[in-house]
């Protein structure tokens, strides 16, 4: 086989060199990090690990650093539309002949061990900050935390936005489970920033047992509303009034206070303008990103899991209870992988919706699921009589065919759901 050339290239190349497309373990990266020489990414690193709000969490800290004039490099995962998405250099996605030579060096230094397609990932974003001679990189955490391949790196600061149920297959069947290998991105006597107001006892335990300074939401750092435009961030002798996140929902506000937790957390925190301008100025696509179509609003989110679901439901009804509130009808087209709780999804979001439109994903990989599959997973919820069609660009046709001026489509349940709706968007 001929040696791949294109950003094209050796992403299917990269596909194929492991039998697994999850296989935990940092034996086999450490080996190749090691050989490619790599050591830090940037002067500074924070790593941000949790169930939910870790993309948003990250582009808040993005955001922070640029405003303070840092260099900053930020490492995420999965992307939406293109893989060039996944490595932000200064607040720009790498381009394609940067990629390639990031996994040209990976493949030069692994010699004949296997690596998943995160791990090569990880070592070509890795290897890209090394070089850029960063200030500060941001890492999120792909799956759980002890084991994930960003977990080869010490970070100044490590951060869990929150522990729920999800990937139980890997991570285990309770929080408590599920804490511990998140938690495993600790560092002795470096800052631990939680985001959850009861985190488990798995994870304060073990900061307890290391020494990791634990900095809890509610506890060490707070964060109210102001008013309909601001809201406050405060910890022991330090304040700061910031206008309201672009990012849109409730938890944003969470995200955002999380996110000045582990800036202010550094040796040297960035100054207060930049923590007003990078929150102000934050932007992620697929969370809650709305568009206008013929009087109806349409709202793409990348949520995916039980919490993420409940936290949309709050979303919802933050609307319904505004005093200009439209009465119009809020129908949710709703496309899932094979191992998420679709129940659990619905279940927690069903009292905020009037319509549903199921779409299949079977296009998708192994985990992706046919619309006849996901129906007979929701047998028994409010979802259960809904329409059903073979993806998600049909289903969404079918919900705005339906709507009528001052409604609301609501698309989400995968990456892949919000990238098939944006991309149907984008092709009008």
């Amino acid at each position: 086989m001929s040696k791949p050339t294109t950003l094209a290239d050796w992403l299917a190349h990269i596909e194929r060199q492991h039998p697994k497309s999850i296989d935990m373990g940092l034996d086999r990266v450490r080996a190749v990090a090691t050989a490619m020489g790599l050591d830090r990414p940037a002067k500074r690193v924070i790593t941000v690990g949790g169930t939910n709000g870790k993309g948003s969490t990250v582009a808040f800290i993005e955001s922070i650093a640029r405003e303070a004039g840092w260099k900053v490099g930020a490492y995420t995962s999965p992307h939406l539309l293109a893989y060039n998405e996944r490595v932000r250099l200064n607040g720009a996605d790498a381009d394609d002949a940067s990629l390639v030579a990031g996994f040209e060096a990976v493949e030069a230094a692994r010699g004949d061990v296997p690596l998943t397609y995160f791990e090569y990932g990880t070592l070509c974003a890795l290897w890209l900050f090394q070089r850029a001679k960063l200030d500060l990189a941001v890492l999120e955490v792909g799956l759980g935390g002890r084991l994930d391949a960003t977990n080869l790196v010490e970070p100044d600061v490590a951060v869990i936005t929150t522990v729920d149920l999800d990937h139980q297959d890997y991570l285990g069947d309770d929080r408590e489970a599920i804490g511990a290998e998140k938690v495993g991105i600790a560092r002795a006597w470096k800052p631990l920033v939680l985001g959850d107001d009861m985190p488990p006892s798995s994870v304060l335990g073990h900061a307890y047992a290391i020494g990791a300074s634990a900095v809890r939401a509610r506890c060490d750092f707070f964060f109210e509303p102001v008013d309909a435009d601001t809201w406050r961030w405060r910890e022991v002798g330090f304040r700061v009034t910031l206008p309201r996140p672009q990012l849109a929902a409730p938890v944003q506000l969470r995200n955002a206070a999380i996110a000045i937790a582990a800036v202010r957390a550094l040796p040297k925190p960035p100054p207060r303008q930049a923590l007003v301008a990078g929150v102000a100025n934050a932007r992620l696509a697929g969370r809650l990103q709305r568009f206008e179509r013929d009087g109806v609003e349409i709202v793409v989110d990348v949520g995916h899991n039980p919490q993420a679901a409940g936290e949309l439901a709050e979303w919802l009804k933050s609307l319904r209870a505004q005093p200009d509130a439209a009465a119009g009808v809020t129908r949710v087209v709703y496309a899932a992988l094979a191992d998420k709780d679709a129940s659990g999804v619905v279940e927690a979001l069903a009292g905020q919706v009037d319509s549903w439109y199921l779409g299949g994903l079977d296009e998708h990989g192994p985990r992706g699921t046919s619309v006849t599959a996901l129906a007979a997973r929701l047998a028994g919820t409010a979802a259960a009589s809904a329409a059903r069609f073979t993806d998600v660009a049909q289903a969404l046709a079918a919900a705005r065919r339906e709507a009528k001026a001052g409604d609301r489509i609501l698309v989400f349940g995968s990456f892949h759901t919000a990238a098939d709706a944006l991309v149907a968007l984008a092709a009008e």
